[in-house]
């Protein structure tokens, strides 16, 4: 008997029947190897294997044979899922297994029913579907009931972890974990599941929560990459889609006239025409802007509109009907999305996904790529990158196509080496130390200050908080009345932190905008931040508004629609970028390597980028002239080590004679120099930096309030700069990179 045959034969009969029913002829090895760790061992478990190898199932199959041998008389499973969609796609696949096993699933959330809650709530059993949102929540509200619902709970599973390490979200869930520990006196197995862990050690090590247990990390076969990737490039003004003029020769491309709206949409246009597809943009601005384009490149050719649009400021309803179109195969629908579409919603089988600009991450590149290609096919991704032509006297750093330098990067990173950006850690999570001291004392009540201080700093997280830091935050938070101490010297929840916890949006402990509603008729658009005038106009669902009413004080904007487009704007923080992505990109510059990949476009841009390099000199000295006393630092740094780099710099800028210094995300600084030469510049630096090392504190000026995380503008600024130095500055790889630079001399 195989290993497989024996894992198939401790399932019971209805997970059996599950397998018949969807014609599947052999368990994967991700699903033998997590069986093998639940069914033989007592250790928690990390799963990390490509989009849709069955993670899902692996996971699942082995907890609910575990549950039908031994039914638990609570809660025996606690899913978290960091998106409403995610929940409520995984309910449905997960109420189809179940559906002749007699094991209830509940699913939770701010969209969810009370009817449903409360079935829940008056007998609690089987599998609970919950957001790290709806947990606070409970353990909150419901304080005298977690012991009720989860006094026999096995198994946690996280589901998407990668979107959740070294977050604040995601401290937020092992923080939960770690107080239900407490509330029912043990500690249930827990299972991270991932497409696009970096490293997966760091991964388990925040799955444990500091629990001292083993977590097993199967080593699964690599996978067989086949995919269907292609990139290509569009100046902005030039209506023409053939751009490309490689050594004289023009590349043609069939079936494309000149653009009447834009060669750039109209060529992604053609890419998802006719397709079952996702296009992916880096923000609701872009989302938004590119489904109203593509609708008017419709309209315009006389063909019938199929654009949907998700994201995370549409209502519900919009949402929904979105992934309900794009889960019928009838359909052929295009759903222009953001990261909502990026994790696991099963949405079908999806011929084409479609990409406006380059991924931040080649995780967030992986995770995308991996919406297509189910069931056997290869997935397949057309990037297209739209740039403003720079005029003949713009400066050298102008000169050069940054995201599809990025791109490129990305690619190669992971197809060279596996490469995955390694899960980034907070040593002083302070503003997720104001929330969890507030959520503490209202669920518990009245504590001491050395009792109080005992639950939180425990908590793993906060294991690198001093006592005196958290002391200082006490204080801070007793004068602002967020909490306020009774006559017998114990704290409780003050008058401000009622009305923090008062609202909803307390459980969430990403930041959040005072969002209007945008209502039409009856029907619920979405949210805007800022409410305009009556009689102005704006873009939501990938269409125009036009202001009818007002309710300031209720926050409700009544609409009506209108023909156009628009750009809309939300504030917004698109991630950081790793380093390993900047040296890789530089690669790209000095390298000759042909990538078979790029259209034609794309190869041209590539070439003259790569002409101007070499000319500029830029590939072999990072520090370039770009004349005068002007100077362009190319650091090839990620966002952390050039934003240290930066204020490096700019601490030590009257010694060299240093003003002006500007900079574009971490790609490059610009500044003028009238007191030293390159080299002095350098080799000033790098020896001070061997002297001393570089002190991050002394980076954060006294005058400064770093804002950041949700309750940051809460905190004590003096808590704020030593959470800035501690983490949104790293020293290494600047230290590292003087040497290298200095060597170039």
């Amino acid at each position: 008997m195989t290993e497989a045959d024996r894992i198939f034969d401790r399932f019971p009969d209805f997970i059996k029947e599950y397998i018949y029913s969807h014609s599947w002829e052999s368990l994967r090895e991700v699903q033998i190897a997590a069986a093998e760790c639940i069914f033989e061992t007592d250790h928690d478990l990390l799963l990390t294997s490509s989009t849709a190898s069955g993670k899902t199932e692996a996971a699942f199959f082995p907890v609910l044979a575990e549950l039908c041998r031994d039914m638990p008389t609570s809660v025996g499973v606690l899913y978290i899922a960091p998106l409403k969609a995610l929940i409520n796609d995984q309910f449905l696949r997960i109420e189809e297994l179940l559906e002749e096993s007699g094991i209830p699933v509940t699913h939770w959330h701010g969209d969810v029913a009370r009817s449903h809650k409360r079935k829940l709530l008056e007998d609690p059993r089987g599998i609970l579907q919950i957001t790290p949102e709806s947990l606070e929540s409970l353990l909150i509200n419901r304080s005298n009931d977690i012991g009720r619902l989860f006094c026999d709970l096995r198994f946690v599973i996280i589901d998407e972890i990668h979107t959740l390490t070294g977050s604040d979200r995601g401290n937020q869930i092992i923080c939960q974990l770690s107080r239900l520990d407490r509330a029912i006196g043990r500690s249930p197995r827990r299972i991270g599941l991932s497409a696009t862990v970096g490293d997966p050690a760091l991964a388990a090590d925040w799955l444990s929560g500091g629990r001292g247990v083993t977590v097993d990390i199967p080593k699964l076969p690599p996978e067989k990459l086949r995919w269907r990737l292609g990139l290509e490039h569009f100046y902005i003004q030039n209506p023409s889609p053939v751009q490309a003029d490689v050594e004289g020769v023009k590349f043609k491309l069939p079936k494309l006239p000149d653009a009447e709206i834009d060669a750039g949409y109209e060529y992604l246009y053609d890419c998802v025409k006719d397709k079952k597809a996702l296009v992916f943009s880096n923000s609701r601005e872009e989302t938004e802007y590119l489904t109203a384009t593509l609708r008017q490149i419709a309209r315009a050719r006389g063909e019938p509109d199929v654009f949907l649009i998700h994201h995370g400021n549409l209502s519900a309803a919009l949402r929904e009907e979105a992934e309900t179109k794009m889960k019928n195969e009838e359909i052929r629908a295009v759903t222009c999305a953001t990261v909502t579409m990026e994790l696991g919603i099963d949405i079908g089988k999806l011929e084409r996904i479609g990409h406006l600009g380059s991924p931040c991450s080649v995780s967030s590149f992986l995770q995308r790529l991996g919406r297509s290609g189910r069931r056997g096919d290869p997935p397949e991704m057309m990037m297209v990158f739209r740039e403003e032509e720079a005029l003949p006297n713009a400066p050298l750093p102008e000169l050069i196509p940054w995201e599809l330098l990025r791109a490129i990067a990305i690619i190669q990173l992971y197809l060279e080496e596996r490469f995955i950006e390694p899960p980034k850690r907070k040593s002083l999570p302070l503003s997720l130390l104001f929330h969890q001291t507030l959520s503490v004392l209202a669920s518990s009540g009245e504590l001491t200050p050395k009792r109080l201080a005992e639950r939180i700093l425990s908590l793993p997280p906060f294991s690198q908080v001093s006592r005196e830091d958290f002391r200082t935050l006490l204080v801070s938070m007793l004068e602002n009345d967020y909490i306020e101490m009774t006559e017998e010297k114990g704290l409780i929840v003050g008058l401000a932190g009622e009305r923090l916890i008062g609202t909803f949006k307390f459980y969430a402990v990403f930041k959040d905008t005072e969002d209007f509603t945008v209502r039409a008729g009856s029907d619920e658009i979405g949210t805007i931040t800022t409410p305009p005038p009556v009689g102005d106009r704006f873009a939501l669902a990938g269409r125009v508004w036009e202001v009818e009413e007002l309710d300031i004080k209720r926050r409700l904007i009544y609409v009506k629609q209108v023909e156009g487009k628009m750009e809309v704007s939300w504030p917004g923080d698109y991630g950081e970028i790793d380093t390993r992505i900047l040296t890789r990109m530089r690669q790209v510059l000095k390298e000759d390597t042909e990538y078979p990949y790029l259209k034609p476009n794309a190869r041209a841009r590539l070439a003259a980028a790569r002409n101007i390099a070499r000319a500029s000199g830029m590939t072999e000295r990072s520090l370039v002239c770009l004349g005068g006393y002007t100077w362009c630092l190319f650091p090839w740094l990620g966002t952390r080590s050039f934003r240290t780099l930066r204020k490096y710099i700019s601490a030590n800028s009257a010694r060299y004679g240093i003003t002006g210094l500007e900079f574009d995300g971490c790609c490059y600084m610009t500044f003028r120099m009238d007191k030293a030469t390159d080299r002095e510049l350098i080799s000033g630096l790098s020896d001070r930096i061997a002297r001393e090392g570089i002190d991050t504190a002394a980076l954060v000026a006294s005058g400064e309030v770093p804002l950041f995380e949700k309750y940051d503008s809460l905190l004590p600024a003096s808590l704020l700069r030593r959470q800035y130095a501690a983490d949104r500055l790293r020293t290494d790889e600047v230290e590292a990179r003087i040497r290298e630079i200095l060597a170039e001399y």
